[in-house]
């Protein structure tokens, strides 16, 4: 099981719980239209995976030196996390030959999903992406680069993951950290 984090780590470790599976986190970094941070014009994993979403990318005029710098913040911040989660302590699962059902709260764009199913692929994994809720257009749209998709809930009018929500307040380093050491002494 590999939850993206932040927000997909606590879901995750609620299916995991449920299915007796090991918890590990596939860091993932979006990378966001600059004065619109929210439109992901694709993402970034280990391993210099970079998913770029050309129509995004066109549609919001990016020069390549935009590109580059959202990159490279991102690229900084992906590798903190890095070190945050796992410290010295937890090397990451070992994912060739096995089945990783990558998890996060909700797919909008995918842009971060597809970043992470092409990072447990490349690893050698059978990739699962599994949400609660997702865009129905997302959804399908994964189901090329996912061995298979489980969206529970992709409702008619998907505006953003938040929406389907009670409480969408961020999930915090700490948070994850602390669901990521529960999942290790289970």
């Amino acid at each position: 099981m590999l939850g993206l984090p932040r927000g997909g780590v606590p879901v995750a470790y609620e299916v995991a719980v449920a299915l007796g599976v090991p918890l590990d986190v596939l860091v993932v970094r979006k990378l966001g239209v600059p004065d619109h941070e929210e439109l992901a014009f694709g993402a970034i994993a280990g391993g210099g995976v970079r998913v770029l979403n050309a129509e995004v990318i066109t549609e919001a005029r990016l020069a390549p030196a935009q590109i580059e710098a959202v990159m490279a913040a991102e690229q900084l911040e992906l590798e903190r996390r890095e070190r945050a989660y796992r410290g010295d302590a937890a090397p990451p699962l070992d994912l060739r030959h096995r089945t990783a059902i990558v998890v996060d709260d909700g797919l909008a764009t995918g842009a971060t999903m597809r970043a992470a199913l092409e990072a447990a692929g490349a690893q050698g994994a059978t990739t699962v992406a599994a949400v609660p809720v997702g865009a129905g257009s997302t959804c399908a749209a994964l189901r090329s680069c996912a061995d298979a998709v489980v969206c529970m809930f992709t409702p008619a009018r998907f505006v953003a993951v938040g929406n389907w929500y009670e409480d969408f307040a961020p999930t915090s380093d700490a948070e994850v950290s602390e669901l990521l050491t529960l999942a290790r002494r289970r």
